[in-house]
């Protein structure tokens, strides 16, 4: 719920929010990783490019994402766009939980899983001070948004 004196959220529409992060995909793509990537800063997040295996096919599936540093954990959330269905890479890493992200610094192997709850709180109100209006935007959505941790995993521990 908006506050006294402020303007309700409002999205663009749909197709804009995916081809927006199509083109970035792209522009990603492109280009070899030198342009679509950038790192988080006090009061703004930085994007990623994470990459899991598909639950049904098994091949690899990519997507950028914002994104926030805690220690050595990469932390970002499974808003989908703040539409209502869970977005498939969140699906995804919750089927096969070890994944890759490449970060302006380089490429890591993570392990995902959600955070719960004091845990939660605390990377949800690190997100609320990147972005203000985070709850109005989480209300727009039927359900719970997952704050998604990535943290390091070493490839022998597979």
């Amino acid at each position: 719920m908006a506050d006294k004196g402020t303007q309700a959220v409002r999205l663009p529409p749909r197709w804009f929010v995916r081809t927006a992060w199509v083109v970035h995909r792209g522009l990603y793509r492109v280009t070899g990783g030198r342009i679509g990537l950038w790192q988080p800063k006090p009061d703004k997040w930085g994007t990623m490019r994470l990459t899991t295996t598909g639950r049904r096919t098994g091949q690899e599936r990519s997507v950028i994402l914002g994104y926030y540093e805690d220690g050595p954990n990469v932390v970002t959330m499974a808003m989908n766009g703040w539409a209502d269905d869970e977005p498939a890479w969140w699906l995804n890493l919750q089927a096969h939980p070890v994944a890759s992200v490449d970060l302006p610094g380089g490429r890591r192997m993570v392990r995902g899983r959600a955070a719960e709850g004091d845990e939660r709180s605390r990377l949800w109100d690190r997100w609320r001070q990147i972005d203000a209006r985070l709850d109005d935007l989480a209300a727009l959505r039927s359900g719970e948004t997952a704050v998604v941790i990535l943290e390091p995993w070493a490839d022998e521990d597979q």
